[in-house]
């Protein structure tokens, strides 16, 4: 969800991550193969943040350039990584020293400097990748890998979610987009793998909301409808175009489980967004054709011939979103709205920005 396209070397943002909450730095301050990688990633994370925060994101989350299930395995031992995919070595456990992600450590280390750019106190969103969708990384997924990464993520959660004078954790997200795209007979109903992800799901949200925070599911697909019964759990969130946002069904499980809704006004697949523009200017494209005109649009965007914000859909559908989602679940369920995902497609930083700003525009009802 907090996803952004990445311009630089990234090869050392990603040393800058492994090294940043280690003692090396510490131990070795004058040595540039570590000193200037860690500092390359803090300046990087900081740039991200400051550019949500002036795009006038009321709560961002802290900016996620890597990979979603890598900077959480990366905490966690007792996984490992092998020719044919990720493989269960043993009970997992946090490692020692690194229950927080880096990026959230270098929003810590500097709340200070962001609260004086952005003029105020920091309310920040935090993105846990939750246990299904990191279960599912794995070539041996068992039911139980379920319960040991939520048992892990709600750690996670309990060192995140601290208070801090410049800086406030409003919303934990536990972002689930692999839940409920394929059948997988682990989440059978009746199962005690169903069982065992509504309680590792309840776990890391009832650690985020006795620390203060409230608490969301994002999903790419609200197909299964488990996630309407998980205690402590504020709010929902899907993609655009999802049944839920339309359904006069949803409305009445999020009443009677007094849930509330994040309403998804922009799409953050660049592709799509592509597609959509060609799709305007074209009656019937073929499949085929399709494919070879958003190869070409691609071309024309990296070549530096036209500017990507063009592709960006209006402030007027953004709006229109909102509006139908509002009457159908009303403004009281309502609490949050934001883009539908992360932005990793985007070509660069700027254009997810402006698509930010759009954002941001219509949800404060400016035009």
């Amino acid at each position: 969800m907090g996803s952004l396209p990445f311009t630089g070397d990234f090869e050392k943002f990603l040393r800058g991550a492994s090294l940043y909450d280690s003692l090396l730095p510490l131990l070795t301050p004058n040595d540039p193969s570590i000193s200037e990688p860690c500092e390359q990633f803090e300046k990087n994370v900081i740039e991200g943040l400051l550019g949500k925060l002036r795009a006038g994101i009321d709560v961002p989350n802290f900016p996620q350039f890597r990979d979603m299930n890598e900077m959480f395995l990366q905490l966690i031992d007792g996984v490992r990584k092998t020719k044919s995919g990720y493989e269960l070595s043993g009970r997992l456990t946090i490692r020692s020293g690194r229950r927080v992600v880096p990026e959230l450590e270098v929003v810590r280390r500097n709340a200070s400097e962001i609260t004086d750019a952005a003029g105020r106190r920091v309310e920040l969103k935090i993105c846990i990748t939750g246990p299904y969708t990191l279960s599912s990384v794995l070539v041996n997924k068992t039911s139980e890998a379920f319960r040991q990464f939520g048992e892990a993520l709600r750690e996670i959660v309990g060192a995140s979610v601290v208070a801090h004078k410049n800086m406030k954790v409003t919303l934990v997200s536990i972002d689930e987009p692999v839940f409920g795209l394929a059948s997988d007979t682990l989440l059978d109903r009746g199962s005690s793998g169903r069982e065992i992800l509504l309680k590792a799901w309840e776990e890391v949200c009832h650690e985020a909301k006795t620390k203060g925070a409230k608490t969301l599911i994002h999903l790419h697909n609200t197909a299964d409808d488990l996630f309407w019964s998980a205690r402590d759990l504020d709010l929902v969130q899907s993609h655009v175009g999802d049944p839920m946002y339309e359904s006069g069904g949803a409305k009445q499980v999020c009443e009677r489980s007094d849930k509330f809704i994040e309403a998804s006004v922009a799409i953050t697949d660049f592709d799509c967004l592509i597609r959509q523009r060609i799709g305007m200017s074209k009656k019937r494209v073929s499949e085929a054709s399709m494919g070879q005109l958003v190869a070409d649009a691609w071309g024309t965007i990296k070549a530096g011939k036209v500017d990507p914000t063009t592709y960006l859909e209006d402030s007027k559908m953004m709006r229109s979103r909102l509006a139908r989602i509002l009457k159908l679940f009303g403004k009281q369920r309502v609490l949050f709205a934001g883009p539908e995902c992360g932005m990793r497609s985007f070509p660069n930083l700027e254009c997810a920005l402006e698509c930010l700003r759009r954002v941001s525009k219509v949800t404060k009802g400016r035009s």
